[in-house]
């Protein structure tokens, strides 16, 4: 079977205490608040102190890992003489999946014997996040790196991420919004429920008025992907709204009884910087993406 390594990098938002117990290396994205260099190190003091500052009106800055950082993380893992399995946050979404890919070829020339390989996930946060406890359970059962990037490379892309989207003004100010549908959507309290679909780009499925109606809306459309859900496993997630997080868990839980699991996770600072506080979200492996 062979030595490998299941890796990532914090854009997954699992506890950084899970990711060093279950010996899954991690590459840290970074942001900037008041022009202070922040790592996004998955552990709660640091999205403390993220959503503090957010909810004081600053609005934090992120930076994208470059070739050279992804090269230093590679080589450290390969010296150790161990195979890697990266598995990182889409490629529609950032230009450092792309970094990624130039790091890994220039380990491979350096090092031709190299087992490097770089998956391509279309998912975030926690999606990403469903994708590396099913991968690294598999290898905690004695699974060949093989038989992890085959089911990688064949269900990835299934993992459903659904969002809703609390304030519209965090969009506007990463630029990824203009200023008068903020304004007006803030105004209306339109809550854009979001999806990914395989190609991992953001997409508004649907804009809801009024954040209880939204939720609702955002049940329903689990429910038609999934049924009663039976033995299937959900991670649910907030962004600095524990209460809220907890009760979205227990809607769920008492939507689908059959269900095998329901997490709940929050969103960590590099995600968070775009959405900002209020965000819900549900994940889980379906049959297909679909909005």
């Amino acid at each position: 079977m062979g030595n490998y390594v299941i890796a990532t990098s914090s854009t997954c938002d699992i506890e950084r205490d899970w990711l060093d117990a279950h010996h899954v290396p991690m590459i840290s994205y970074s942001f900037e608040i008041d022009g202070q260099i922040y790592k996004d190190d998955c552990r709660e003091s640091t999205r403390r102190r993220f959503y503090s500052t957010m909810r004081e009106g600053k609005l934090p800055n992120t930076s994208q890992i470059n070739s050279y950082a992804y090269y230093e993380f590679f080589k450290d893992l390969i010296e150790d003489g161990e195979a890697v399995v990266f598995v990182d946050m889409d490629r529609a979404i950032s230009n450092s999946y792309a970094n990624s890919l130039a790091a890994a070829d220039m380990i491979r020339e350096e090092f031709p014997d190299a087992q490097l390989y770089i998956m391509d996930t279309s998912c975030i946060t926690m999606g990403l996040a469903f994708l590396i406890k099913k991968l690294v359970a598999m290898k905690e059962n004695g699974a060949s790196k093989e038989e992890v990037m085959d089911w990688c490379n064949n269900n990835a892309k299934k993992i459903a991420h659904r969002f809703m989207v609390d304030d519209l003004q965090w969009l506007r100010k990463g630029g990824r919004l203009s200023n008068a549908s903020a304004i007006v959507g803030s105004l209306l309290s339109i809550k854009p429920l979001i999806y990914l679909p395989e190609d991992g780009s953001l997409v508004a499925y649907e804009k809801v008025r009024g954040r209880k109606k939204a939720l609702r809306t955002l049940l329903d459309s689990v429910i038609r992907d999934v049924g009663e859900a039976e033995g299937m496993e959900f991670i649910v997630g907030h962004s600095d709204t524990p209460e809220e997080g907890e009760a979205w868990k227990q809607t769920v839980m008492e939507q689908f009884p059959k269900a095998k699991s329901v997490e709940l996770m929050e969103l960590g600072p590099t995600i968070g910087s775009h959405i900002g506080p209020g965000f819900i979200s549900i994940v889980y492996l379906a049959e297909e993406r679909r909005p």
